[in-house]
């Protein structure tokens, strides 16, 4: 895969076929040249609807996505005690960083049944070293075998952690944010809304990575990209249906875009991919914070597909998608600080 990626763009013209245009946006060749030999070979995130299966075939093919570790980034695992036993955690830290800093309570993309710290370990550092904060990635409790809310209680309890260790963790509270991509991006969302009522910590920024937003509706944008870009229709009905079960799906803790957004919520960064079929859910909640008083940036990487992070290894299209992603979490958080670096 990494080789395909190095031919010469004529080359991968030819291999990709003629440009893809919809809505107004042409896909990035690299990110057409992934979809179409993820169709060709019969890649996908589901396999025989069977959530273990998924995984293994998740974690058997990261390490053709994975890029190099970045030296000046220290990993350390932590266990982080619930009332439901041990939620681990890696903490991420650059090495020159200068204490306390602020963090990124981080949780992982997967449709909320696969995916694991250890699959997001080169992004997760990539992340930290760009952007020079310290991430906390976390491993919470995966659905079917622990649906709604599980994932939802285990990343509070890791924000909450966060906040109750910040002198031990080298963190400084005013500055611990949350984020993540995709479901993760989506239980980032839902945190930072019951953290806006309720008494306790509140996150500092919200970093929203092409989130699901919506468990009730069908967006324009499902109809026009579910099919071809990677991320489909049918599986995100499957993800859903295997996190939700039986609950109530208009339920704010599923569908963040139906709760009631309440200042001071959380300044909110989010960003889409123009080839998504969350795209619009994402942006829709973007409007949605913007209109109740909320500070908020929306970011559209118009020619990018669904999990666009997770491929910034394989050429510099995706490398300077998260680029701007860390530079994102860069400024805002060492500008509020008074530290800009």
């Amino acid at each position: 895969m990494r080789l395909v990626f190095r031919l010469p763009e004529t080359v991968k013209r030819r291999i990709a076929g003629p440009a893809v245009r919809l809505d107004g946006q042409t896909l990035a060749l690299d990110a057409q040249l992934l979809a179409g030999m993820s169709r060709r070979s019969g890649v996908s995130l589901v396999v025989n609807d069977s959530p273990e299966e998924s995984r293994a075939a998740l974690e058997s093919g990261r390490h053709a996505l994975e890029g190099p570790r970045f030296e000046d980034v220290i990993s350390e695992d932590l266990a982080i005690d619930t009332t439901g036993g041990d939620l681990h955690a890696t903490l991420h830290t650059p090495s020159h960083l200068s204490t306390p800093a602020p963090l990124l309570v981080f949780l992982h993309g997967g449709g909320w049944v696969i995916g694991s710290r250890t699959s997001y370990d080169s992004l997760v550092s990539f992340l930290a070293h760009h952007a020079q904060v310290k991430i906390m990635s976390v491993e919470y409790r995966l659905a079917p075998e622990h649906p709604f809310p599980a994932a939802l209680d285990d990343a509070l309890a890791a924000f909450e952690h966060a906040h109750r260790q910040a002198d031990a963790l080298g963190a400084d509270r005013a500055r611990i944010a949350v984020g993540g991509d995709s479901a993760g991006a989506h239980l980032a969302a839902v945190l930072a809304q019951l953290a806006a009522r309720r008494e306790g910590p509140r996150p500092s920024h919200q970093f929203l990575f092409y989130p699901a937003t919506d468990f009730t509706g069908r967006h324009p944008s499902r109809d026009l990209f579910g099919e071809g870009f990677l991320l489909t229709d049918r599986e995100i009905d499957w993800f859903q249906d295997q996190y939700a079960q039986a609950a109530d799906r208009s339920d704010p803790r599923l569908s963040p875009l139906l709760g009631e957004v309440d200042a001071p919520i959380a300044p909110a960064y989010i960003a889409t991919g123009g080839f998504d079929p969350l795209r619009d859910e994402g942006e829709r909640y973007a409007e949605k914070l913007r209109q109740a008083g909320t500070e908020v940036v929306l970011h559209r990487e118009a020619d990018l597909v669904h999990g666009y992070l997770s491929f910034f290894a394989l050429s510099p299209r995706f490398r300077a998608a998260a680029l701007e992603a860390a530079e994102a979490i860069r400024s805002r958080l060492h500008t509020d600080s008074g530290t800009k670096k």
